[in-house]
């Protein structure tokens, strides 16, 4: 059984950064399959970052790129979000999960095994 847990989240200035770390237990060898989403208060949840592609390119959100960026860490089973340049926009819970499939797209109705969030605070 895949368990994820997320880390990382705070409160930060705008122009701040944050690395968001996403432990996974049990995930074998599909740690390419975790994504990253974000909830705001009174919003529906969405997709952040995830990798979609065989060639292991990762995809974006539009209001996240060039100033987030995710890496896997396959020796310790975890996957990073770093977060630059923060904007009060970014305020949401974040939470990583694990795409039912081994390809497709980065939507949250692809996901399951979610984590239980970390709280990210941008506010001056």
């Amino acid at each position: 059984q895949v368990q994820l847990v997320e880390s990382g989240g705070g409160l930060v200035h705008p122009g701040g950064s944050l690395l968001l770390s996403c432990a996974a237990s049990g995930i074998g060898d599909d740690l390419y399959r975790i994504g990253w989403f974000r909830q705001a208060p009174g919003k529906e949840r969405e997709e952040v970052s995830c990798t979609s592609r065989a060639d292991g390119t990762a995809w974006y959100d539009a209001s996240v790129r060039g100033r987030f960026s995710m890496t896997r860490d396959e020796t310790k089973k975890t996957v990073h979000l770093q977060m630059n340049n923060l904007k009060a926009a970014d305020t949401a819970t974040y939470y990583c999960a694990r795409r039912r499939m081994a390809w497709g797209g980065c939507h949250p109705s692809l996901y399951d095994s979610w984590g239980q969030g970390t709280r990210v605070t941008v506010s001056s």
